[in-house]
């Protein structure tokens, strides 16, 4: 406490400054702390003197910036003074057995735990993107079918449904870098049991016996025999040899194999999740919370691109690199390298993995803060003019804070309790999980939904969900961590932004529904004839035995677009001399009689045919007839939608910005309105929830979704196979309007969060103020309790 120096002073002044200094001691106790001792006079500050004359006024806000700058600088140097004279502690030392030292040591500090845990970040997702890649050459190779192949992609949520939240308590309460080194090395596993099948069954008989070490001989003649085989079976063929069903579904080993690696990746990824934000939450400034975790998020968008592009470089090599294939990467036999990428991938997370675990328990400087917290807390107790209630119960509180209890099954128990009854925290999650289902179907379908609405190639479609999408969200995730960090907004702000970015979500999927393309709607000739139904009429290509016909559209002249060149009847295909498809002698087109081409469309003349085709035909008038008949050209009819595209486009970039900033938003609202000590278990418990309620079941559901628009369904030899042709008009507004009701539903459950949230903090400074509220409001009760006695 400040003394005068001058021991003249009457007893009536004397009084004077304790009555001015008691009333001041409630709110300046605080800023005389952060001043290191001195008496900081909000009076002076407002302009006005302690005789009651107002002195020369000051810019408020510049001066408050002033002192807070001041305030840190001070902090600042009296952690680096802590951090150099303090031994090294076990729980701060980075490092393990002899990679320990001054070297590692300098490591461990916050930017360096981002940037790590944003490329591990990187390197997981470039998995799923990588898997989705080649998942196509895996069907092939062990001959899976599509529907085993859903059953293996959802094992990674299985086992987060059923270990997340146990697994986020328990190690929460450890060394939480070690538990994720521990996690990455299960992702390692992953990798390795998810490349197994190749070392354990090889590259396959059909694939060696096409390279030369096996025999195989370079014959383009046989590649082409090949093509024109897959082309064949699109054809219309009268006497039989059309496209047969599969039969038999190969090996359920490597099936089993591939499930069992998707259920471990889940254990390591809800380790990675769950504990990595945590730590880093709890080993940063508050206020640098956002920037560091938008960062870490952008890193991670970097990984499916990333992914897909290791794919497509992996799948140009053949199977066995080793060996000499006699066909390229055009031939349909071709089977890429898809194990390959598995390796490199599991490579960089066993090293990152094991950089990662070296960081200490807690970083030092975050230990250091802490300490010079608590030391000027004390320090404020011995400034205090007296021993108040109000410094005991702040030092109750602090204690509070740092207790922790002992992992236990039944602590576990009432942390998971104390989660299930705090209703900020359902509120948000329930809104997480809603807006999980909703956006489903864009994760998964949206570009096959541009191909199918806007009749993009899926060239076009992979790259607009791939680039510019993910541009839009690494902006806006960016962009708002850095505006949180910077601005420090309330908590009642940010639940505000999450409920306005949930309904602009809404009207934007909304606009989603009446983005059509009226031209691609209408284009569409589905003619499947059913030889199963009684009764049945001849129709054009009832004779062609198109049942198991793959969906490949082809043009007719009249400008429609059919199923196949089999459903339109065609018999006959050319390529012309510039490499162009056409197929002609197609009963289901009508023919133009004027014999004339456009500029969309040439057709075939007797000129076009060689002397090897024509010398095939039985007669002249054979081949005139063929050419007389209508005529195609594969890919459906061109319909001009990119008026649409474009506005599809700006909406979902729109989206894609608006929904990335509610990212950071969103999270300090989760784990501000838990106790610290709940924290890590609050995401496990989350993370559960979310895969329980919406990764497992959201698939299932939209599929079914999907299926109620299905025009054309494939066959097998045993059931109905996937689905050929969606009707454009339902599937826009089922899907679309479907979506939106799960994301306003997920929006109302944030009004809840905004309601609910009035009273939370966020940043360093919140809690202090909230610290200051509730202890001055216990001792303003007891002041009224004594009063009253």
């Amino acid at each position: 406490m400040v003394q005068s120096e001058n021991p003249s002073l009457g007893a009536e002044r004397q009084d004077l400054e304790h009555g001015r200094r008691e009333s001041r001691d409630d709110s300046d106790v605080e800023s005389r702390l952060l001043n290191n001792g001195k008496i900081y006079d909000k009076e002076k500050e407002a302009g006005i003197n302690l005789d009651g004359e107002e002195a020369a006024p000051k810019t408020g806000k510049s001066k408050k910036k002033k002192q807070k700058s001041e305030q840190d600088r001070l902090m600042t140097a009296e952690i680096n003074k802590l951090l150099a004279e303090s031994p090294l502690e076990k729980n701060v030392t980075c490092g393990f057995w002899i990679f320990k030292g001054t070297f590692y040591q300098r490591f461990a500090n916050q930017t360096a735990y981002v940037l790590l845990y944003g490329i591990v970040g990187c390197i997981f997702s470039m998995t799923y993107a990588y898997f989705n890649g080649t998942i196509t050459t895996i069907e092939k190779r062990f001959k899976i079918p599509s529907k085993n192949t859903g059953i293996i992609s959802v094992g990674n949520d299985i086992s987060q449904t059923l270990v997340s939240a146990v697994l986020a308590y328990y190690a929460g309460k450890g060394h939480r870098p070690r538990w994720i080194g521990f996690g990455l090395l299960t992702i390692v596993f992953f990798c390795i049991l998810t490349t197994a099948p190749h070392f354990l069954y090889g590259p396959g008989e059909d694939a060696l016996a096409l390279t030369s070490e096996f025999g195989g001989m370079p014959d383009e003649n046989a590649t082409m025999e090949a093509i024109e085989e897959q082309r064949s079976k699109t054809l219309c063929r009268l006497n039989g040899g059309g496209a047969e069903c599969e039969v038999g579904e190969g090996n359920f080993a490597p099936q089993l194999l591939l499930f069992v690696a998707q259920f471990i990746s889940g254990i390591g990824g809800s380790l990675y999740y769950t504990l990595g934000v945590s730590y880093m939450d709890d080993n940063t400034k508050k206020s640098k919370t956002p920037a560091l975790l938008s960062l870490s998020y952008f890193l991670r968008m970097l990984g499916p691109a990333i992914g897909y592009a290791l794919a497509s470089f992996c799948l140009r090599l053949y199977i066995a690199p080793q060996m000499h294939p006699v066909i390229n990467n055009k031939d349909p036999r071709w089977l890429g390298a898809w194990w390959l990428g598995w390796l490199v991938m599991g490579g960089l997370l066993s090293c990152s993995g094991v950089f990662l675990s070296m960081f200490p328990k807690e970083l030092p400087r975050a230990v250091a803060r802490r300490k010079v917290e608590e030391n000027r807390r004390r320090e404020k107790e011995r400034l205090s003019v007296k021993s108040t209630e109000k410094e005991r119960l702040t030092a109750e509180l602090d204690q509070k804070t740092t207790a922790e209890a002992k992992a236990s099954f039944q602590d576990m128990l009432k942390t998971f309790r104390r989660l299930i009854t705090n209703k900020t925290y359902m509120c948000n999650t329930l809104s997480s999980i809603f807006y999980l289902v909703g956006y489903t179907p864009y994760w998964i379908f949206t570009p096959k939904y541009i191909e199918v609405q806007y009749r993009q190639s899926a060239a076009t479609s992979s790259m607009v969900t791939g680039t510019v999408a993910l541009a839009f969200s690494a902006v806006g995730v960016l962009l708002s961590g850095f505006i949180i960090s910077r601005y420090k907004p309330r908590a009642r702000y940010m639940a505000a932004w999450n409920v306005i970015v949930g309904f602009l979500t809404v009207a934007g999927i909304l606009a989603y529904a009446f983005i059509g393309c009226p031209g691609n709607e209408s284009s569409v000739i589905v003619n499947i004839h059913d030889s199963s139904l009684a009764g049945n009429t001849t129709t054009c290509n009832s004779a062609c035995s198109c049942d198991y016909v793959r969906y490949s559209p082809v043009c007719g002249e009249n400008n429609m677009t059919y199923i196949s060149a089999c459903h339109a009847g065609c018999k006959k295909l050319l390529v012309n001399s510039e490499g162009k498809k056409i197929f002609y002698d197609c009963s289901c087109i009508p023919s133009d009689e004027t014999g004339n081409s456009t500029s969309q469309f040439k057709r075939l003349t007797s000129f076009d045919l060689s002397n090897d085709e024509l010398s095939q035909n039985t007669s002249v008038h054979s081949q005139l007839e063929a050419l007389a008949n209508g005529q195609a050209m594969p890919g459906a009819c061109p319909v001009n939608c990119w008026t649409q595209f474009v506005a599809f486009l700006a909406v979902m970039c729109c989206l894609k910005f608006v929904g990335a900033s509610g990212r950071a938003s969103n999270f300090l609202v989760s784990v501000r309105c838990v106790p610290e000590k709940d924290k890590t278990a609050a995401m496990g418990f989350g993370m559960t929830l979310c895969s329980m309620l919406a990764f497992i079941p959201s698939p299932i559901f939209f599929g079914w979704v999907f299926d109620r628009v299905c025009l054309v369904w494939g066959k097998t030899c045993t059931n109905k196979g996937n689905c050929w042709l969606y009707d454009p008009l339902s599937m826009r507004y089922t899907l679309n309007f479907t979506a939106a009701v799960f994301i306003a539903i997920g929006a109302i459950f944030d009004l809840g969060v905004w309601y609910y949230a009035k009273d939370l903090k966020i940043f360093d400074e919140d809690v202090k103020e909230v610290e200051m509220k509730i202890v001055q409001h216990e001792e303003e009760a007891n002041n009224e309790k004594n009063t009253e006695i």
